[in-house]
């Protein structure tokens, strides 16, 4: 399976996924896109820049005996990979477990609860809500059992829920504004008759002939073409993965992170905001204070930050601020705080647009905070 979502020669020679791999499937009702993300963890970058378009998340787990341990402890990547998650905004999770079919295994229904068991405390602690968000399912990826249609029964005798794409099917995807401005974050930029640009349409929608505005460069730009999958379309709705032909901007003038928008109702581009931290796990010999610099990912965007102050911390009893403002704070602080950056980045407050107001920032291949964005200096939009 990963040979076929791995196209580019560096990935099929490891055997590893570097970059976010698409592809697109359909169910009766439904358009999916795949977004493969990277799960080796020097390949995280990626790993978030494909996660922060998701929808929903599948975390595929293996069931063979010593590899699902590997991916759990403490260190692992399934753990990592939970929590970046959650943070990007994938609200929703199914915990696939694979390779049922394994000699270790066999469909035993002791191991799949095992897995279950364990996971659910660690889910819970990510702060998904298990119950509601979280569905768990057993497949064979190598023998397409559970995937399309339901397992037999002489195979695996005990499962009686869906199968992988019943439970596609049945998520309900989170709400957006269609009548909002539009935002489409680029992550991918090509020349093809013209410079192309691929993204997701986050709010609002696009239309053939549109003029628009590319920010943080401000340049106006029109819209020649569209397409969806491999289709040609003249109208782009909400939530969509495009390409977008542009005519007005030169390919090399793009960079991922810029954000296609509309040209009355630009987004904020900035240096500087204050934002909402939770601190995971601070390296060994690092403390959290101002002077304190990371490596700040929003969706593609990847920039070096520092944290100029610490504004306020929050009890995380009883949810409010402390009066005494810090000075530094540990891991599992929450913590307001002022970051700037070196370069203007096109952000939102978390409140207005959820999808472009969450950030991680990571040390030395760590992740070491969340965050969302709550306040933008007021000059921001067309300064």
């Amino acid at each position: 399976m990963a040979y076929i979502m791995d196209t580019n020669e560096e990935e099929r020679a490891k055997g590893k996924t570097v970059e976010v791999g698409r592809a697109h499937f359909e169910t009766e009702t439904t358009r999916f896109t795949i977004l493969d993300a990277p799960g080796h963890k020097s390949y995280v970058p990626n790993m978030i820049s494909g996660a922060s378009q998701a929808d929903i998340g599948v975390l595929v787990i293996s069931a063979r005996k010593g590899e699902f341990e590997t991916g759990y402890e403490r260190g692992g990547q399934t753990r990592e990979h939970v929590q970046l998650a959650k943070t990007l905004g994938v609200s929703k999770l199914l915990v696939v477990v694979n390779k049922m079919d394994d000699p270790t295994v066999v469909w035993s229904k002791e191991r799949y609860d095992d897995i279950q068991s364990k996971m659910i405390p660690f889910l819970k602690s990510s702060q998904y809500n298990v119950k509601k968000d979280v569905q768990f399912l057993p497949i064979s990826g190598l023998l397409g059992s559970n995937m399309k249609t339901r397992v037999e029964e002489r195979v695996c005798a005990w499962w009686d829920g869906p199968c992988l794409f019943e439970a596609l099917d049945a998520v309900e995807v989170p709400p957006r504004d269609p009548e909002g401005p539009l935002r489409m974050p680029i992550i991918d930029k090509f020349k093809d008759l013209g410079t192309v640009v691929m993204g997701k349409t986050e709010s609002g929608s696009i239309c053939e002939g549109d003029s628009l505005l590319m920010m943080p460069n401000k340049a106006v730009v029109k819209v020649p073409a569209l397409f969806c999958d491999e289709d040609r379309v003249r109208y782009a709705d909400l939530g969509e993965n495009v390409r977008v032909r542009l005519s007005g901007i030169e390919e090399e003038n793009i960079l991922s992170g810029f954000v296609l928008c509309s040209v009355a109702n630009p987004i904020p581009a900035v240096t500087e905001f204050v934002a909402q931290l939770q601190i995971l796990e601070l390296l060994d010999n690092a403390i959290f204070t101002a002077g304190y610099k990371a490596v700040l990912h929003i969706r593609a965007i990847v920039e070096e930050c520092e944290i100029v102050e610490l504004m306020q911390q929050i009890d995380l009893k009883k949810k409010k601020p402390m009066k005494k403002t810090p000075l530094f704070v540990k891991n599992g602080a929450i913590v307001l705080c002022r970051v700037q950056v070196n370069n203007l980045i096109c952000i939102e407050k978390f409140s207005d647009f959820p999808q472009l107001g969450r950030f991680t920032l990571r040390s030395e291949g760590k992740t070491v905070a969340v965050g969302k964005v709550t306040t933008l200096p007021t000059v921001a939009n067309n300064a």
